[in-house]
């Protein structure tokens, strides 16, 4: 029977190689024989199954075997280790890629499924394959489950912030994508990962139209055990949200996600109120110098670009209480110094920063709520 293949994809550092770990270890637990195929350069996917110790990489192995001209075998890149207590051992594989500016890593992870496709990996004796990979890489070869449906499934892996949230919809994105190309790999949903309550990201996975799989709150000892090279699930709380993501994937129990995901405009949305008006054109004069746009002539402003956007700041401004109205319109538009604005105005420096601050505050919701 052909292995369960399983894509997990997330922004870097956001705990996908934390998750993939301790799924790979439920699964295990579970008595599943579990291949963990890490996929990101930085080849650090299985430290923490192997106790911390650094695999050699698919990329390291097929480059110092090719040099010989000799094939690559399996016992060269496919290791396992037996853990107490585990009925089933763990299978480790890191397809590597080349150092820092050296090379394509999107490359390295093409070739390194063309070495495992060879040695016959999707027919090997193995209940469930992880594929840790890096999701914030826009190159195709991080792609590479997706476009040529090596993973039967894809689990996205997301915090609370924005640029995180923004990776998972991409790869959503890119999923449906190759969809429309002959893809077949299906979106289970996302985890969110050291939840802070906020609640992003299950409002991103609504708009969206994202399952919410699972929520693993921030736990200071279950990250130290991770840093630790040890397993989380070794914690009952945890081990429990992991037990029940990996019974429902088993038991086929998730029903995909038919996501479209989020254009750039619906998505940057959820975060808060985004201005209508259009980016103001930048001049050549602005830029070499020609003019100075803002400057001050004998107390005046002398140039204020005619823009939409100027002409509701200025409006806005004329809405302020007079002496805001007048600290900010001598410090912001006239450009003049905190302590010559005190002087003629006859008060102290620390009252003049109290009104600047109360103006822009004001300026702010003025500004927003037109």
């Amino acid at each position: 029977m052909a292995a369960r293949t399983i894509a997990i994809y997330g922004k870097g550092g956001i705990g996908k190689s934390f998750t993939t770990t301790n799924l790979s270890a439920t699964f295990a637990l579970m008595n599943k024989k579990v291949l963990q195929l890490g996929c990101d350069p930085k080849h650090d996917s299985t430290t923490s199954l192997f106790g911390g110790i650094s695999l050699p990489t698919v990329t390291d192995v097929f480059a110092e075997k090719n040099a010989r001209n000799e094939p690559v075998s399996v016992d060269d890149i496919v290791f396992r280790r037996d853990i107490q207590n585990f009925p089933q051992p763990i299978y480790g594989i890191e397809l590597g890629g080349p150092q820092v500016g050296r090379g394509c890593g999107g490359r390295g992870i093409i070739s390194g499924f063309d070495v495992l496709e060879k040695l016959g990996i999707f027919k090997w004796d193995i209940d469930i394959i992880l594929m840790d990979f890096l999701g914030d890489v826009v190159c195709g070869g991080f792609a590479t489950p997706l476009a040529r449906s090596l993973s039967e499934e894809v689990i996205l892996v997301t915090s609370n912030d924005r640029q995180s949230i923004f990776t998972a919809n991409n790869i959503c994105q890119a999923n449906n994508y190759f969809k429309t190309v002959g893809g077949r790999s299906r979106l289970l949903g996302l985890i969110v990962n050291r939840d802070d309550g906020s609640g992003m990201a299950e409002k991103y996975a609504r708009a969206a139209g994202i399952s919410v799989l699972m929520k693993i709150p921030y736990n200071s000892e279950a990250r130290d055990r991770d840093d630790s090279f040890g397993f989380a699930v070794e914690l009952p709380e945890i081990r429990e949200k992991f037990d029940r993501l990996a019974t429902r994937i088993l038991e086929n129990s998730i029903s995909p996600c038919e996501a479209a995901g989020l254009d750039f405009e619906q998505f940057i949305r959820l975060f808060g109120d985004v201005s209508e008006n259009d980016p103001v054109p930048a001049t050549e004069d602005e830029l070499f110098g020609r003019i100075r746009s803002g400057a001050a002539v004998g107390g005046r402003v002398s140039e204020i670009r005619e823009s939409a956007e100027d002409l509701r700041l200025m409006d806005c401004i004329e809405k302020l209480p007079e002496a805001e109205k007048q600290v900010y319109r001598m410090t912001q538009l006239e450009k003049r110094g905190v302590e010559e604005v005190a002087a003629l105005n006859e008060i102290d420096e620390n009252e003049v920063l109290k009104r600047l601050s109360s103006a822009r505050n004001r300026l702010k919701k003025l500004f927003f709520e037109q």
